[in-house]
């Protein structure tokens, strides 16, 4: 089926109380895999190419074609989103390539020039009818240093949102990203009163941290959007090893790429069911 809009998954979710999975690809075999496991729960996904991703493939182009092509084959509602750009140029070209959505991520800046960074690229791609997110109170990790005492301030977070136009917010209420265990202690209070005063659908990063319960809980408080990377990579990772230890003399990587696909696809269908408030 054609891309859908990320823009009409979150608001559906929303309204709903449920949480949509958002995970990111570095290369096809996980993008196979996360359609595989929305198929399998039945359930819309998003599809989520971040910026460190085109880099390691040189460009966006190529994998991003490749995600539309996985994406439109799928039998459930499909998103293509732009995770952490931080330069403008780069959502530019995402839009031009039909990523229904994008992040802006300027929240390494001071929270002045941030909003006015942010709201200049809104207003471009709003003008193509483009969904964009933005990060307020950073979330860290992203260079394996982790600060889960960050907190965004409630009020602040309506005034960014209004002051930016932005369509979804990451906030940060006790996640750190590229963690390897999953321990992650989320500020739930905090979210339940940044969904009370946000009037947008709140991001949770970092979400590979956090238990199945602790997913659930945010979920249940108020998160909408929950991106998820770096538990698929172990999953995949692992599961490449087992088949590499089991058959060291296999050279063909069709083996043991496809046991780290399959990997990805189970993780991802508990993930998404456990999103939706169901049973897996």
């Amino acid at each position: 089926m054609p891309l859908t809009p990320a823009a009409d998954i979150l608001a559906e979710a929303r309204r709903a109380g449920h949480g949509v999975g958002a995970f990111n690809v570095i290369q096809i075999e996980h993008a196979e895999g996360i359609t595989a496991g929305a198929t399998a729960a039945g359930l819309p996904v998003i599809l989520q190419v971040s910026e460190n991703t085109a880099a390691y493939h040189g460009a966006l182009a190529p994998i991003a074609a490749a995600c539309r092509a996985i994406a439109e084959a799928a039998a459930v509602p499909v998103a293509l989103h732009l995770d952490h750009a931080t330069r403008p140029e780069l959502v530019t070209e995402a839009v031009e390539l039909g990523f229904g959505s994008v992040m802006f991520d300027a929240s390494a800046l001071p929270y002045d020039e941030n909003v006015a960074a942010t709201a200049r690229v809104a207003a471009r791609v709003h003008a193509r009818g483009i969904h964009i997110e933005a990060e307020l109170g950073e979330v860290g990790g992203k260079d394996g240093v982790h600060a889960p005492g960050a907190r965004t301030d409630p009020v602040e977070a309506a005034a960014y949102v209004a002051a930016t136009g932005v369509d979804a917010l990451a906030v940060a209420v006790g996640t750190s990203h590229a963690m390897l265990t999953r321990d992650a202690m989320l500020d739930l209070d905090l979210i339940a009163r940044l969904r009370a005063g946000v009037p947008v659908p709140l991001v949770l990063h970092g979400s590979s941290g956090v238990p199945d319960h602790g997913l659930a809980e945010a979920v249940r408080h108020g998160m909408t959007k929950i991106n998820i990377a770096t538990h698929l990579n172990q999953a995949f990772t692992r599961a490449v090893r087992d088949r590499l230890a089991a058959g060291p003399e296999k050279v063909d990587p069709r083996g043991y790429l496809g046991a780290g696909r399959d990997a990805v696809a189970a993780a991802v269908e508990h993930l998404l069911i456990l999103l939706k408030g169901e049973s897996a």
